[in-house]
């Protein structure tokens, strides 16, 4: 028993060591009042590194990780991952909503702002994903901002009728994922948006994953192509 303790504490505290995220927070004007609080990664190399401007990744989540408590975020997602060891070549801002709200792309533009402005960003390589909720809100702001993001990858999301208006995103590379068999975000949602922006020749990618219900964001989150082609995305 006592070594089972032992190890416990152990594996607890590697745990604590692995999880880099630095609570953080964004208050400020820009278009409406701004008050977003978010997990912060940086890079290993990031203090060592002065000269070196690193990929910003802006991570939104689902509609169940609203709050105050920014453990929360930690539940799915890149933020999940880094808290369990991951290591990325890349800041990533790992943002939370409001409760009751609805992610506001003026305001995540807000963050973006800050963190170009106040962190050693490449702002040739910014990127937005996001999942359910944040999937909606990952297409809201790039529709809104498309010379911001470089890259953008929307899961289990939709564009609602912004659809009509794709030759907005003609130039956006975009990677978007869905499971057939979502019950909670129907994947038409998806599909209607990635087929006017296929017709317009953008440069979309659409993967569909047979049978799987809303969580189509693990496997997406945990394939390394994703991130090697997301980490490859850079503004002219």
């Amino acid at each position: 028993m006592v070594k089972f303790a032992v190890l416990f504490l152990l594996a607890a505290t590697t745990l604590l060591k692995a999880d880099t995220q630095t609570p953080a927070s964004y208050s400020g004007e820009f278009v409406i009042p701004v008050n977003y609080r978010y997990l912060l990664s940086k890079p290993e190399a990031y203090s060592s590194n002065k000269r070196k401007k690193w990929p910003l990744v802006i991570f939104l989540h689902g509609s169940g990780e609203r709050g105050t408590d920014l453990e929360l975020v930690k539940k799915h997602g890149p933020p999940k991952l880094i808290a369990t060891g991951q290591k990325f070549p890349a800041i990533i801002a790992s943002l939370q909503c409001e409760p009751d709200h609805l992610w506001n792309p003026h305001a995540i533009k807000a963050v973006t702002n800050h963190l170009i402005r106040t962190m050693r960003v490449d702002p040739k390589r910014v990127y937005l994903t996001g999942l359910s909720m944040g999937g909606f809100g990952t297409w809201d702001t790039a529709f809104e901002y498309p010379k911001t993001y470089a890259a953008i990858a929307p899961i289990c999301g939709g564009a609602g009728v912004r659809w009509v208006t794709a030759q907005i995103l003609k130039d956006m590379p975009c990677w978007i994922f869905h499971g057939d068999k979502d019950g909670a975000v129907p994947i038409e949602n998806s599909q209607k948006i990635y087929d006017a922006l296929k017709e317009i020749n953008a440069p979309v990618k659409f993967t569909i994953y047979p049978g799987v219900g809303h969580d189509s964001w693990t496997q997406t989150y945990d394939k390394p192509e994703f991130w090697k082609w997301l980490f490859e995305q850079k503004k002219p």
